[in-house]
């Protein structure tokens, strides 16, 4: 297992429930946090109660050794491009789920570039873009209660180093195990499984999770 011990880990959208989530528990795992957002002063507040560091999203970008981000669909592409310069040469671990909802629930939302990641490996060329952290219920890693998520996160990419850190990165919460998902060309239906997720949490009123059997 790579040893990421000393990474920093930088949140884009971490003011919302996912990103505050993944950031408490990383800060748990003893990793330093930094929670990015439009407003710095709204970063520093979500970011004080969980032990991060809150700063505007450029700061974040900038400063953190692995950037996650976990912003709303509907606002991904331009965040991206405007952090680009930041991002550049780092690994960016992208978790956006172009999804749409209506009466019937949620459904997948067509992208250009084929997913969420390959729409920021087209934006970041020069980042080393990493698709994880899908499927991890925000519910269940706010709740302190919890103190293991029974969860593998898929992640999928270009570049082995890349994925293995995140791999690793994964597994520093307890109970979660990153597993290998394939490159990036797979992240479509990754992204999309997101809403059968939803439909099934709704219908059993559950925070399911997905578990890789055999590997």
């Amino acid at each position: 297992m790579t040893d990421v011990s000393g990474l920093s880990i930088g949140i884009l959208g971490g003011t919302g429930d996912q990103g505050k989530g993944l950031a408490r528990r990383f800060v748990l795992a003893g990793h330093t946090v930094l929670i990015g957002s439009r407003s710095a002063e709204r970063a520093q507040q979500a970011a004080e109660p969980i032990g991060a560091r809150g700063a505007g999203n450029a700061e974040v970008a900038a400063q953190a050794d692995v950037v996650i981000v976990a912003v709303p669909w509907d606002g991904h592409k331009e965040l991206l491009e405007s952090l680009r310069s930041e991002l550049s040469g780092k690994i960016v671990i992208d978790c956006v789920n172009p999804l749409g909802f209506d009466k019937q629930g949620a459904y997948a939302l067509p992208v250009e570039e084929g997913s969420a990641a390959q729409q920021a490996a087209a934006v970041l060329p020069d980042s080393r873009v990493v698709a994880a952290f899908h499927h991890v219920s925000a519910v269940l890693l706010l709740d302190e209660t919890v103190e293991k998520v029974d969860l593998d996160v898929l992640v999928l990419g270009e570049d082995r180093e890349a994925t293995d850190t995140v791999q690793a990165l994964a597994s520093v919460i307890p109970g979660v195990r990153g597993v290998y998902g394939g490159r990036l060309r797979n992240a479509h239906q990754v992204e999309a499984f997101t809403a059968n997720l939803i439909s099934i949490n709704r219908r059993y009123k559950a925070h399911a999770g997905l578990r890789i059997t055999d590997v």
